[in-house]
């Protein structure tokens, strides 16, 4: 994992495309706890990042083994829009595309991916 920025269970790098990539392993069915862990990541351990202008898409992956968890994806995109706000985007309706996903996986966690677009 080159290039990765790490502390507990979070990781992330900028990509040499540009794009940011956001790694959180294990999970919770409580959607509010990403959004602190994240954010306090951002602030401490990740701090390359100046917010940018403009239209941004995000892909968001919940992976998971076993059943599926009780998780609104829907609140998970929230949580994980609002802890990059600030640092890979300035405000979260610069968001024009976003995908959100659950699915099967070797390894419990969350993927996020957040790129400008042209």
């Amino acid at each position: 994992m080159d290039g990765w920025i790490k502390n507990g269970k979070v990781r992330a790098r900028i990509t040499e495309d540009g794009a940011l990539e956001v790694r959180c392993f294990g999970l919770t069915t409580q959607a509010k706890y990403y959004k602190p862990l994240l954010k306090e990541f951002f602030r401490k351990d990740f701090t390359p990042l100046r917010p940018g202008y403009g239209d941004y898409a995000v892909h968001i992956v919940m992976e998971y083994t076993g059943d599926p968890p009780w998780m609104d994806l829907d609140n998970l995109a929230k949580a994980l829009l609002d802890s990059v706000t600030g640092n890979a985007f300035a405000d979260d309706h610069q968001v024009a595309r976003l995908l959100v996903e659950r699915r099967v996986g070797d390894r419990e966690g969350i993927y996020m991916r957040v790129e400008a677009m042209d």
